[in-house]
């Protein structure tokens, strides 16, 4: 059908509509007086197969950085710029959004609808701004020239995790970009004084919780096994999934046969199955140090030292922390707050446990065995004067 017959075929009142908007000067193929600043040729312009081409301003929204890494209670910058293409001479209203996608929603294969999912961290135009859940108060717009809408979190917490997405937004018009953001701690396996595979998930997240850590995201685990991390028993990530470490493949670990990574269990029943748990501690906000001139202790009496020196008996996430990003170094075997007794090497050594850095662990011991102790001293205590800096 030609295009004057599928005109004339049209109910009247239709009809007389398509003709006045098409005989409106510079109004064809157009909606009366809207326009955008974006310009299109028309489809008969195109190259035959339906294509438009653009000819106008263009927004670009970009990231210098698609992830960035800080610890835990800091200040961290997630970078993000817009720009136009040609520059513009005018200054346009735009509206930033930022959104959040935490970590432990994340898998390695995000699924289409993930955007849906996203939570919002800020919504900003012009001089105005609102903040949304844990991020009210935490979160600014740091503006340090034109087109930046780069976001400044404050006190930086381990849920804090994710992947978060600025998008722009101008008219009609949008483009975002995604930053990653990971915190820089460890990954530390972590099993009941009962032996392996006792926790429920729910029980699994306090236990670390319980340490100063929470449940590692998957991400987390594998930088760990990245890194070298090796563990033959499963246990729980903060998605839901068990998973566990392989970096020498081996029988009873997944084979021989199977190529190292995360031998995964995948989802499993949060209330009814039991395993062990895969704990990330990010860094601490204090010191942690082997309490010198004493003789050995028991449990109690070692609870008791720290207390009298000032301090509390530190905890397994504590001393992992400072063994992985204070280097801490210490060959003494001392309790810890759960029961267990262990010792951070970073500098391998003779009569210091294998010949890889890394906290060596004498298991739950009974206590009244006699160790040295861990103590953890807060920085409250040293920026209230009430306690020196040991």
């Amino acid at each position: 059908m030609s295009f004057a017959a599928a005109m004339l075929s049209l109910p009247r009142p239709l009809l007389a509509t398509c003709v006045y908007l098409l005989l409106l000067p510079g109004c064809q193929g157009r909606i009366f007086g809207y326009t955008n600043g974006f310009h299109y040729q028309d489809i008969s312009n195109g190259n035959g197969h339906g294509e438009i081409y653009f000819n106008g301003i263009r927004l670009h929204v970009e990231s210098p950085q698609s992830s960035v890494s800080a610890t835990r209670g800091s200040t961290v910058t997630l970078p993000c710029h817009y720009h136009y293409e040609p520059e513009l001479t005018i200054p346009r209203k735009t509206r930033v959004k930022w959104s959040w996608l935490p970590a432990n929603t994340m898998t390695p294969q995000v699924s289409a609808d993930a955007f849906f999912k996203e939570t919002e961290v800020m919504v900003a135009m012009g001089s105005r701004h609102r903040s949304y859940g844990s991020f009210r108060g935490r979160v600014r717009l740091r503006r340090s020239a034109p087109g930046d809408m780069s976001l400044v979190i404050n006190e930086l917490q381990v849920n804090d995790t994710g992947r978060y997405r600025c998008e722009v937004i101008d008219g009609l018009e949008d483009d975002s970009v995604t930053v990653d953001l990971e915190l820089r701690g460890v990954v530390f396996p972590y099993y009941s004084q009962k032996g392996r595979y006792h926790y429920n998930f729910f029980r699994a997240q306090k236990e670390c919780q319980d340490q100063d850590a929470t449940l590692a995201t998957f991400e987390q685990l594998f930088t760990a096994w990245e890194e070298g991390l090796d563990w033959c028993n499963a246990g729980w990530l903060a998605d839901g999934t068990v998973q566990y470490p392989i970096t020498i493949p081996r029988d009873g670990c997944g084979g021989k046969n199977l190529a190292p990574g995360l031998r995964s269990y995948g989802q499993r029943d949060r209330v009814l199955h039991r395993y062990d748990a895969f704990c990330f501690a990010a860094s601490v906000k204090g010191t942690v140090y082997f309490l010198e001139n004493t003789t050995k202790l028991n449990f109690t009496e070692a609870i008791q030292a720290c207390s009298s020196d000032g301090s509390q008996i530190a905890k397994v996430g504590q001393l992992y922390a400072a063994w992985k990003l204070m280097g801490l170094d210490h060959c003494d075997a001392g309790w810890l707050a759960d029961g267990s007794v262990r010792y951070p090497i970073t500098k391998a050594r003779a009569n210091c446990g294998p010949s890889q850095p890394g906290v060596r662990s004498f298991g739950f011991p009974p206590q009244y065995l006699k160790f040295g102790v861990y103590c953890y001293r807060s920085m409250l205590c040293f920026n209230a004067g009430q306690i020196k800096p040991y």
